[in-house]
């Protein structure tokens, strides 16, 4: 084993070479510290900025700065150097990681949309050691770039695209930013929804509580204009299957724009009624129903209109079997 100049040790038979980058449009425009902590996974954010200090990392011949953006075929030369990568956390025989793979609904070289399990968070953090866009990678570890392209909430289930290249993430984020996304959810609620109530546009707040906890309250003065568009799929008794489309994309939206209108969604540990949630406990729900049916989006490289469709996993679809129909 020997030292190399830069402390970076490396073993003799590896000998690490220069490594020579020419920059595409997937990789244009961004920075070059957020590009090189992608490309030398491993290698701490302090230590990149030593080697460019150092020269050590250039484009086209030249020392740049952290904050130089890269362009169309700018070249990068980079020294021989090695840091080990860190292993990774996430092990590819977990049983939730391998079951992934059973929940992609749709894959090809741009993006992944994939049926989110419920009881699983989008991404590690806050206590969790991992997140499914971590899980996914494991999954994936040949991809350049997994990154999440929106949100669910953790106990929420269905529809998560997922972008391989960062041109349709751009892409998709800008069809968000214009809303011609169409994301429509399937929750049971309390109570007979009634058919006139097609819209709900309460203004929403997020409020920190002096536990730490986050919720959303209503407030129709300081809050963020809000919109959510239902229709009723099916009336049980004392409880409705209803579909909501958020016109808007803020937090826990669908969650409380049902509890302020009296119909909590079934088992919302934050935003739930006591009563319905037993009722529905009794009946063997042991989660959030509130389901990502669908997404409609275009195509970041066909222009194709693509809807993917999650089904309910079986646990929601056999609670659905044991209420009564109206």
């Amino acid at each position: 084993m020997s030292q190399k100049p830069d402390n970076t040790v490396v073993q003799d038979d590896e000998r690490p070479k220069v490594r020579f980058i020419t920059i595409d449009s997937e990789d244009a425009g961004q920075r070059i510290d957020n590009f090189l902590l992608r490309t030398l996974k491993g290698v701490p954010k302090s230590h990149l900025y030593r080697l460019m200090r150092k020269g050590e990392i250039r484009v086209n011949k030249k020392r740049i700065k952290p904050v130089y953006k890269l362009a169309v075929d700018d070249v990068l030369r980079i020294a021989p150097i090695r840091v080990s990568e860190k292993k990774d956390t996430v092990s590819t025989g977990l049983n939730i990681v391998a079951n992934l793979e059973k929940q992609i609904l749709f894959e090809d070289e741009r993006l992944i949309v994939i049926n989110k399990p419920s009881g699983m968070a989008v991404h590690g953090g806050s206590g969790l050691s991992f997140g499914l866009i971590e899980a996914l990678r494991a999954l994936r570890p040949d991809a350049r770039m997994l990154e999440l392209v929106h949100r669910l909430d953790r106990d929420t289930s269905g529809c998560l695209v997922v972008a391989k290249k960062r041109s349709a993430l751009r892409h998709l984020h800008e069809q968000l930013r214009n809303k011609t996304v169409q994301k429509f959810y399937h929750a049971l609620v309390k109570g007979h929804w009634p058919t006139k109530l097609t819209r709900v546009t309460e203004g929403l707040r997020k409020n920190d509580l002096k536990s730490g906890e986050r919720v959303v309250i209503v407030d129709n003065i300081n809050g963020k204009e809000s919109e959510t568009r239902f229709r009723v799929l099916e009336r049980y008794r004392g409880a409705t299957l209803v579909r909501a489309f958020p016109v808007t994309g803020r937090t826990h939206q669908i969650r409380v724009h049902c509890q302020v209108t009296g119909h909590s969604i079934a088992m919302d540990s934050k935003y739930g009624h006591e009563d319905f949630d037993a009722d529905m406990k009794g009946k063997g729900l042991k989660r959030l129903f509130l389901h990502a049916a669908s997404i409609e989006f275009t195509h970041p490289l066909s222009e194709e209109r693509l809807k993917i469709e999650a089904p309910l996993e079986p646990s929601l679809e056999k609670l659905l079997t044991k209420l009564v129909r109206e």
